[in-house]
């Protein structure tokens, strides 16, 4: 593990949950790591992150730094031929990730972005009921995703240095989502951004299609707190969402008479099991359950929405 923030902590303790522990455990402020080991009784404390990837018995490393720090620390771990899980956002913007992924296939490692959407059961569960037609022609989706975030411009949510911003943070979530029931990548997009007074993207609304004719609205903000909420429309139903990053139920709705029924698959509570599981599962061989091209396409989404808003990091000027 590299990096002992919040994230971090619920990452360890999912790792308990399922009758595991780290090898080892690095951080950018030593302390931090040495009280992180104890708590989760993580036997190797590394002085610096450097160290981890350099240390041969290490086979896969786990990173929850922040945004701006993920693309070296990638690219590192790869070059090392470690296995990389990493936290979204996976990097700044596409080019970043086109590099990692490169460098990942020279290496034969798996790369993949720790995206709870993509291991829900709950949506694998409700793809087996669009591939048989039950629902319908996908028609549109309508997303929110809001947090209340108190104006300080200090915190990493509006800290321009850190990578803030509400697309990074949260509109990963939502664009995962619509790419996850999209049957192709939105190639016709426009967005509206409302910026925080330190530069990064407070609050934004989104408009996507593809060439199936799918349509999605996005609405995030950093600073006005919405639901987590999500609703797909096809032609005979339509099904809804609450708190979707780590769902485990979804509402349908019935076109023809309106009746309502409900499918649960999963445990909110175990979202992150799933994906530990299904990365072991990756790289033991056979099926890649990581959604590496889910997560290249969402890149390139929020990538051009910032190059359109002429909105830069520090790292990419």
């Amino acid at each position: 593990m590299l990096g002992c923030g919040v994230i971090g902590h619920q990452f360890a303790e999912a790792m308990q949950k399922i009758g595991g522990r780290f090898y080892g455990v690095g951080n950018r402020t030593h302390e931090k790591a040495v009280k992180f080991a104890e708590q989760y009784g993580i036997g190797k404390v590394y002085d610096k992150p450097e160290d981890i990837f350099k240390d041969p018995d290490v086979d896969i490393v786990y990173i929850s730094t922040p945004h701006n720090t993920h693309s070296r620390y990638i690219c590192q771990a790869l070059a090392a031929g470690k296995h990389v899980l990493c936290e979204k956002s996976i990097t700044l913007n596409c080019h970043e990730l086109d590099e990692s992924v490169k460098l990942a296939l020279q290496k034969h490692c798996v790369l993949a972005e720790a995206q709870t959407i993509y291991h829900m059961p709950i949506f694998r569960e409700l793809n087996k009921h669009i591939a048989k037609g039950e629902f319908g022609p996908l028609r549109l989706m309508t997303m929110n995703f809001g947090d209340y975030d108190p104006y300080d411009m200090k915190n990493r949510f509006f800290n321009r240095s850190l990578a803030g911003g509400a697309m990074l943070d949260i509109g990963v979530y939502a664009l995962s989502f619509v790419r996850w029931f999209m049957s192709s990548c939105p190639r016709e997009i426009a967005s509206q951004v409302l910026y925080a007074p330190t530069g990064v993207d407070e609050q934004a609304s989104i408009l996507l299609k593809n060439e199936e004719n799918e349509m999605a609205t996005v609405m995030l903000s950093m600073h006005a707190k919405q639901p987590q909420r999500a609703m797909i429309s096809f032609d005979k139903a339509y099904i809804e969402f609450m708190g979707y990053p780590r769902g485990d139920k979804a509402v349908i709705t019935w076109t023809d008479d309106g009746h309502k029924e409900e499918i649960v698959a999963g445990e909110t509570e175990n979202a992150l099991c799933y994906e530990i599981e299904d990365m072991e599962r990756t790289i033991s061989g056979g099926k890649n359950y990581m959604h590496l091209d889910y997560t290249v396409d969402v890149m390139s989404i929020m990538t051009k929405f910032r190059h359109d808003w002429g909105m830069k990091y520090p790292e990419e000027e």
